[in-house]
């Protein structure tokens, strides 16, 4: 179901899901692609109201659940998936299809990361390894970041800096082109006013645009800020959200704040430069496992475990679309490209009505004077008969 509305109103419009392969002769332009817990790719296109599966369903197996993704080049054409079993498959989005599948098995645990840096694939898993792996070397850069990671994410400007954080492993940066040590090394917070440790655990991590800083959420609902020109090494801003776990957030494309999501299905939009709640962002009903703001459109989507893909409005914070996926979602990817009810929409109706007129108008006429003089008398009854038997039966009834 998808509920859309660009004013105050909202249009209720059914999403034809389907359960099987799509036709696979067409490119598959979806504004979200999501990966859920079944290990289905789905692609949901907004404009045409379609969600569609390119996953073989009578195949699939628990260890093909999909853990991470991410865009194989900046004009979106490949998706990659990690899966739970150690491959990652990538889906060309031209041909519609799954074109190639990578073993990148190493280390113990499920993807807490993927991406992509000079066509090398970068991946990182639960026990802490990351690794490089460069199609047709057998020298892989690995480094060990430390155990019970939860995240890891490339820099989207530069693509050799990777920040990574997990359950006692407090946030750290690495430069892939110098991997020995960490550039910046997180140091923990001053104890609390019991003069107790405060522990540590980051959920999710996202480097603020134009800038060398980091934002983290932790499972004890803290917002921080990261600045590794900071000689203290601790945030430089901390601010606190809900009272449950924070799963997920994402910068806006402005930079000045980030939305972040709860494991109760909460969700919230702070303000990075004082730390104070601005808005919340209500609709969900289950833990939030992943959220993405578009690049340059005040838009936010999110999925997570009730099944539900959503886009807010971050102007406003309006409902746009509500799509119902049928299983648990992962983790999601959004398109990039903006203007999309400019996108050209195939006629594809229009298209099968010209291809059968053509193929009628070749056909050749067989006239048939013997069965068309049949069939006419067949269809049209004899008025003169009619009315001869309707005359009889008027006179029978005045002679009773």
């Amino acid at each position: 179901m998808l509920l859309c509305g660009t004013g105050s109103g909202r249009a209720e419009v059914s999403f034809n899901l389907s359960t099987g392969l799509i036709n696979m002769a067409t490119p598959a332009r979806n504004h979200v692609w999501v990966g859920t817990e079944t290990g289905i790719l789905k692609g949901i296109n907004l404009v045409k109201k379609q969600a569609n599966n390119y996953t073989e369903v009578s195949s699939l197996t628990r260890d093909q659940e999909v853990n991470v993704m991410c865009f194989g080049d900046p004009q979106e054409t490949e998706v990659l998936l990690g899966c739970r079993d150690g491959t990652v498959r990538v889906f060309n989005t031209e041909k519609a299809k799954f074109t190639e599948f990578h073993e990148c098995r190493g280390g113990e645990g499920v993807f807490r990361g993927i991406g992509v840096l000079d066509n090398a694939i970068v991946t990182c898993v639960e026990s802490g390894l990351l690794k490089l792996w460069k199609e047709g070397s057998t020298e892989n850069v690995e480094v060990q970041v430390g155990p019970k990671v939860e995240k890891m994410r490339l820099c989207d400007t530069q693509r050799h800096k990777v920040a990574t954080g997990g359950k006692e492993n407090d946030l750290k940066i690495w430069d892939l082109q110098r991997p020995e040590e960490p550039i910046f090394r997180a140091k923990n917070v001053m104890n609390d006013w019991l003069d107790l440790r405060v522990p540590i655990w980051i959920r999710d991590l996202d480097f603020i645009p134009d800038s060398d800083k980091v934002v983290t959420c932790t499972s004890y609902h803290q917002v921080r800020i990261y600045d590794p020109c900071s000689p203290k090494r601790r945030p430089v801003l901390e601010t606190v959200f809900d009272e449950d776990p924070l799963t997920a957030l994402s910068v806006t494309p402005d930079g000045r704040s980030v939305v972040v999501g709860s494991s109760h299905g909460n969700m919230a939009v702070i303000d990075l430069r004082k730390g104070r709640l601005l808005c919340s962002l209500k609709g969900n009903a289950g833990s939030v496992r992943s959220i993405q703001c578009h690049k340059s459109m005040p838009i936010v989507a999110s999925c997570g475990l009730d099944r539900f893909l959503r886009l807010h409005s971050l102007t406003d914070k309006k409902l746009l679309h509500k799509v119902y996926l049928k299983s648990r979602l992962n983790c999601l990817l959004l398109t990039s490209r903006d203007k999309w009810e400019e996108e050209e929409v195939t006629p594809v109706a229009e298209e099968v009505k010209e291809e059968e007129d053509e193929v009628w108008d070749n056909m050749e006429t067989v006239m048939d004077k013997t069965g068309s003089k049949k069939r006419k008398e067949a269809q049209e009854p004899n008025v003169e008969e009619v009315s001869t038997e309707n005359t009889a039966k008027k006179k029978k009834k005045k002679a009773v």
